[in-house]
């Protein structure tokens, strides 16, 4: 299977997850967090106990995970259930506009050109029109206070570029690595959850959204995404994951029922032209 069915699968799967977690949002986003990510590394098990070495990456490598796909799971949850879910989505998916601006800071050897700074400014033109257009909605409503739901959006989109810059600062890790990166999420989400949280009863429906948000975009998704950056071009497979905020907008607004504003297709387009603008910049 080429890099670019990979890349394809991992995008399909991460669709998902914004309407996913939307769905689950009665859950306590560590419980969530933390069953999803612990059934998304299960597919991992079976070459882990059958070869030790499969896991075996470097304390550095396995904290860089962690922060990776705790923080910016944990913190997307967070923004689903504080601001409407299409605005939000749409903020967390600046993650490739702070690449580009993060990369000169995080990676040697690299600069910020004028187009990088353009894109980036294009970009938070994107955001500031998803922001401004929910907090009209969300004035009439509740008097705006779902406004701050932004800031763990933005956080989630900061965890996910500079988690991505920082894998190509450790040493090189097995696919199957990545599971222990989600186990160890898992554990540590389910610890704060039995800490922190009120505990919850499930139901079987519930499971199973669980279920699928754990083996879909919190599991093989990362699989995917890594095995299509280590056999493909990199920049091509960048420019096809701008592919994701679109799928998952649209699927959102399907699973809530919400017809397409101006403000959101706004958005959407600064944002997609921005990612595409800094990508091109980076040739």
């Amino acid at each position: 299977m080429s890099s670019t069915l990979y890349a394809l699968g991992a995008i399909a799967l991460w669709a998902t997850l914004a309407s996913l977690g939307t769905s689950l949002a009665h859950l306590p986003p560590f419980l969530l967090t933390g069953l999803a990510l612990v059934i998304g590394s299960a597919m991992s098990w079976p070459l882990a106990l059958r070869d030790r070495r499969a896991w075996a990456v470097p304390a550095r490598t396995l904290a860089l995970g962690v922060y990776g796909l705790f923080g910016f799971h944990f913190l997307l949850f967070i923004a689903l259930r504080l601001a409407p879910p299409v605005e939000a989505n749409l903020v967390n998916y600046l993650w490739p506009l702070f690449m580009v601006v993060l990369a000169p800071v995080l990676l040697p050897g690299m600069s910020l050109r004028v187009l990088h700074v353009v894109a980036a400014l294009l970009g938070f033109a994107g955001a500031a029109v998803a922001i401004l257009g929910a907090r009209g909605a969300a004035a009439s409503a509740d008097g705006g206070g779902s406004v701050w739901g932004f800031l763990p959006a933005l956080g989630s989109a900061f965890i996910w570029a500079s988690y991505s810059l920082w894998t190509r600062r450790v040493p090189a890790f097995a696919t199957t690595a990545i599971g222990l990166f989600g186990l160890v999420s898992g554990a540590l989400s389910l610890l704060c959850h039995w800490l922190l949280e009120p505990q919850v009863a499930l139901s079987a429906r519930d499971w199973l959204l669980v279920a699928l948000c754990g083996f879909g975009p919190l599991g093989a998704a990362f699989f995917f995404w890594d095995v299509a950056l280590k056999r493909g071009d990199a920049r091509q497979i960048g420019i096809l994951s701008y592919i994701t905020p679109l799928a998952s907008t649209g699927l959102l607004m399907i699973v809530t029922g919400r017809p397409l504003s101006w403000t959101i297709a706004l958005a959407a387009v600064l944002i997609l032209s921005a990612a595409v603008m800094g990508t091109r910049a980076g040739r």
